[in-house]
C-alpha cells in the first residue's frame, strides 16, 4: 500500500522521448481512448445489426472527433481558464502548443462539457449533410464513448492532474505531501465503466432513438456530481458563490442532468402517446 500511496514520487509521466518531443501517458492514454470508442462503435453497429456502413461510420466519427477537440479546449477556455479574454483576443495561441521559448509542452486545459457541445454541434452538421437521423447515431456514440473515457481519466491520473480532496483513507495517494482521494480513477470507474453497463444493459429495451443519448447525459451527469464530491475544484475557481461544496463541475453537470432529464420525459410521453 505504500508503493501506491506513493506512485507519484516514483511514476514518470513522461513514456518516452522523440528528440526533443516528450511522449507522456497522457496523450497515450487519449489515443487509446479514442481508437477504444471506434472498436466499440463498430462492435456495436455488427453485434446489434445497426443499419448503418462501415464507411458512414467511421465519417461520422471523424466528424465527432474534430468537435470534441475544438469543443473541449474551447470549452476549457471559456469556463475554466482565467485567461478567457487573452485567448479570445489571440486565438493562435489556443492550440499553440510550444512555450514562449519554443519549448514543445503540449496541450493542456480540456472541458467534458465542452467536448459534449462539440460533439453535439458536430453530430448535427454531420446528421444534416448525409441525411441520417441525430438520435440514431448519437444512441451509438452514447454506447462508444464511456469506456473510451476511461483511458482519458487514467491519462488525467498519471498525468498527475484533476487530483481529489484530502483524505486519510488508506488507498488515498500523496500529491505533494498530502493524502488525496484518487479522484480521477473514481471517475473512469463511474463515469466511464459503470455508465457502459447500463446502458449496454437496457440498450435493446430503448423505446426510442435518443434514448440512449439522453440517458448517457444523465448519467454521466449524475455520476460526475458524485465524484465532484471527492475531487479537489479547479484552484483557479474553488468553489463557487461562496459555498465549501458547489464546483464547476456540478454546477455544469447539474444543468445538462436537469436539461436532458425534461427532454427524456417529453419524448418518452409523446412516444408512447403516439
Amino acid at each position: 500500500m505504500n508503493t501506491w500511496q506513493n506512485i507519484y514520487s516514483t511514476f514518470n509521466p513522461v513514456a518516452f522521448n522523440l528528440g526533443s518531443i516528450s511522449v507522456h501517458w497522457y496523450g497515450i492514454m487519449y489515443a487509446l481512448a479514442l481508437l477504444s470508442a471506434i472498436s466499440i462503435a463498430h462492435w456495436i453497429v455488427k453485434k446489434d445489426k445497426l443499419n448503418i456502413s462501415s464507411d458512414f461510420l467511421d465519417s461520422y466519427i471523424w466528424w465527432v472527433e474534430i468537435g470534441v477537440i475544438l469543443g473541449a479546449r474551447l470549452g476549457y477556455i471559456l469556463f475554466y481558464d482565467t485567461h478567457t479574454m487573452f485567448y479570445l483576443t489571440h486565438p493562435w495561441y489556443i492550440f499553440n502548443p510550444f512555450a514562449a521559448d519554443g519549448t514543445f509542452i503540449g496541450i493542456s486545459g480540456m472541458s467534458y462539457h465542452g467536448a459534449l457541445a462539440g460533439f453535439i454541434i458536430a453530430s448535427i452538421l454531420w446528421c444534416k449533410k448525409y441525411k441520417k437521423s441525430f438520435w440514431f447515431m448519437t444512441d451509438i456514440a452514447a454506447l462508444a464513448v464511456p469506456l473510451g473515457y476511461i483511458f482519458g481519466r487514467i491519462g488525467n491520473f498519471v498525468n498527475q492532474e484533476l487530483v481529489g480532496r484530502v483524505t486519510d483513507v488508506s488507498w488515498g495517494i500523496y500529491v505533494n505531501g498530502v493524502l488525496r482521494h484518487p479522484s480521477a480513477l473514481y471517475e473512469a470507474f463511474l463515469e466511464g465503466f459503470l455508465v457502459f453497463i447500463i446502458l449496454f444493459i437496457i440498450r435493446k429495451r430503448k423505446q426510442f432513438d435518443g434514448q440512449l443519448a439522453l440517458l448517457y447525459v444523465i448519467l454521466y451527469s449524475i455520476m460526475r456530481i458524485i465524484a465532484e464530491i471527492f475531487r479537489q475544484p479547479d484552484v483557479q475557481l474553488g468553489f463557487l458563490v461562496n459555498t465549501t461544496w458547489l464546483t464547476m463541475g456540478m454546477l455544469i453537470s447539474g444543468i445538462f442532468a436537469v436539461s436532458c432529464s425534461l427532454l427524456y420525459i417529453y419524448v418518452l410521453k409523446k412516444t408512447k402517446t403516439n
